[in-house]
């Protein structure tokens, strides 16, 4: 099971786990964490994100840092993504390619609580390589 936050277009925001989540499927049923018996089947066309997180409570306190550490080698390439709600992510790719409906991101943040990120290309503003 993966512990994942959904990110919807129009706001919503969705926590619990899921263990049927493919880049190649359009539907995936997400267990609400708040909800134990309650599930959610999720259309990636509506998300903005998909957030496979390392807890639901996060750190309120945590600033997230969006810049390299250049005495660290990455994995992949650096990538920026700003989302069509004005959200920035900066992290690390290995799948990303124009035309497709989305890629993963490794966000630069190792002390993030995002361990990497789905981003549905339709959701966002502008992707750059850095």
């Amino acid at each position: 099971m993966n512990k994942v936050v959904a990110r919807f277009t129009d706001g919503r925001i969705a926590k619990g786990t899921t263990a049927d989540f493919s880049p190649a499927k359009e539907l995936f049923h997400l267990r609400e964490a708040s909800n134990g018996s309650g599930t959610l089947a999720v259309s990636t066309k509506d998300l903005k994100a998909l957030f496979f997180v390392k807890g639901f409570e996060g750190d309120s306190e945590h600033v997230q840092k969006n810049e390299f550490d250049p005495s660290r080698p990455v994995a992949g390439r650096r990538i920026k993504v700003e989302f069509a709600d004005g959200e920035v992510l900066v992290g690390t790719t290995t799948g990303y390619q124009p035309g497709r409906p989305g890629f993963f991101l490794v966000p630069v943040d190792g002390d993030s609580n995002i361990d990497r990120c789905y981003v549905i290309s339709a959701s966002t503003k502008d992707i750059s390589f850095l």
